[in-house]
């Protein structure tokens, strides 16, 4: 089921929720140049966030899980990410605040890489997306916004459907998906000795930390501070 938009609109001009957007695409392009000519690897390496390089020194590490959650390592990881940034992230932005909203997606970023670092300390393959990030602003508009109706493209074998459900529902089920495959992750952790491929535990941390930390940042219902 993938989302194409919700039933939810703005209440304020959501600049900062697109200012992100926009820093995440044109430091893909940057990456797709570095790509041609061969600096690619180099590049990922450098700021990617690589667990075992955190543990080892901590302080010196720390820039790279901001570094990180704008990292993307293809076209569709990053129009993945954000397309679901463009549609939930605008309430939550309306709710939260234009400016707190820097500040929180970026702590929703921290909360998923501090999951993923947890749960895979000796990866010596960097993390890179902006994936558990937005898992933060899934886990917030779930909070938020329960009662939305998200329209969704529905494939099933032959059925093809534009159909309407509950954010409550498409948001928990794909919240449910990101924890089998967390724990699923740790399996193969085990018998091969570490994991590459998605980082499901940033997923999993980034939902997690929207959920509770909205509760925070979220602005009372009547305001005259936009801003704040």
């Amino acid at each position: 089921m993938f989302p194409l938009k919700d039933n939810v609109p703005s209440k304020t001009f959501p600049f900062v929720n697109y200012l992100f957007i926009a820093i995440n695409i044109a430091i893909f392009l940057h990456e797709w140049k570095l790509s041609e000519a061969g600096q690619l690897e180099a590049f990922i390496i450098q700021n990617g966030l690589v667990p075992a390089r955190f543990f080892s020194a901590p302080v010196e590490q720390v820039s790279k899980i901001f570094s990180s959650m704008f990292l993307h390592g293809s076209w569709a990881h990053v129009i993945g990410n954000m397309w679901f940034l463009f549609i939930f992230g605008d309430n939550v932005e309306d709710r939260v605040g234009h400016f707190r909203y820097v500040f929180y997606y970026l702590l929703m970023g921290v909360g998923a890489a501090l999951a993923q670092l947890f749960a895979n300390p000796s990866s010596a393959l960097p993390m890179v997306g902006a994936s558990g990030a937005v898992a933060g602003i899934l886990g917030s508009y779930f909070v938020l916004f329960p009662h939305a109706r998200v329209q969704t493209f529905f494939i099933f074998i032959f059925i093809i459907r534009i159909i309407e459900i509950p954010a409550f529902f498409y948001l928990g089920l794909w919240f449910f998906t990101q924890a089998l495959n967390s724990f699923g992750s740790l399996t193969v952790g085990v018998t091969r000795g570490d994991v590459g491929g998605v980082a499901w535990w940033a997923h999993v941390g980034g939902f997690v930390t929207g959920f509770v930390a909205v509760q925070f940042f979220k602005k009372k219902r009547k305001t005259n501070h936009p801003f704040f």
